[in-house]
């Protein structure tokens, strides 16, 4: 059974409604990063990195998963399917997606301030200001904040390196280490790029096919050229 991994930024996620960082109407054009995202502005001002991120729950929950996260969810029924994503939704899950990696930490769980690896549930989109976690420290949102190490690109890179088939989709390529997950496909697995611009595709030495649409409409045509493919 072919492995396929898929690595998925903020366009799949906006294929749903969900605001992105980095586009001019995106999160960042009414957020300076260093106000809600980084350890110094949960410092500085725990209130409003909390109210941050609680804003961002409560969309999340009432957005749902589109053709893109279900198309990848689907290939699961044929494939040996691993999902790398930089989002911090939970969409892929939502969809079906039985095995999604977080590279930037994830908007359902927060962690103690003291001990990164302490990590607790969160039921609901709220997290409230004075929550503490089983070792008596404040909780905090489990997300990597600029500045901060990525603790599972170790995991992801292994990941990519099993694949048979590498799919990159709804991400610029802009953002590291994330970014730099596609050198570690072997030489001779064929890379598809899904994403309706060009990325910065520098770092691809494989084959390569850039399927110019939104996650939307073109991972379910992917997913049936890969059937038609591999079956």
């Amino acid at each position: 059974m072919k492995k396929i991994v898929v690595f998925t930024g903020a366009g799949v996620s906006a294929d749903s409604g969900l605001a992105t960082f980095r586009d001019a109407d995106g999160l960042w054009a009414d957020y300076r990063i260093e106000d809600v995202c980084t350890p110094e502005a949960l410092a500085a001002d725990r209130a409003k990195v909390v109210e941050f991120y609680n804003l961002r729950r409560r969309e999340m929950l009432e957005k749902s998963p589109n053709a893109g996260h279900s198309a990848i969810a689907a290939l699961e029924r044929d494939f040996d399917v691993e999902v790398v994503t930089q989002n911090v939704d939970n969409l892929h899950e939502r969809a079906g997606s039985s095995r999604v990696t977080h590279l930037h930490g994830e908007l359902t769980k927060l962690r103690s301030s003291r001990n990164p690896e302490l990590i607790v549930p969160l039921d609901g989109w709220e997290q409230k200001l004075d929550a503490a976690a089983p070792d008596g420290s404040l909780l905090r949102p489990h997300i990597v904040f600029f500045g901060e190490a990525v603790p599972m690109f170790d995991t992801a890179v292994r990941i990519v390196a099993s694949a048979d088939v590498l799919i990159v989709v709804g991400t610029s390529l802009a953002v590291y280490p994330a970014a730099s997950l596609v050198r570690y496909a072997a030489p001779e697995v064929p890379i598809y790029v899904v994403d309706p611009a060009t990325p910065d595709m520098s770092l691809i030495r494989n084959p390569l096919t850039h399927i110019k649409a939104r996650s939307a409409e073109g991972l379910p045509k992917l997913a049936e050229m890969l059937r038609e493919k591999y079956l």
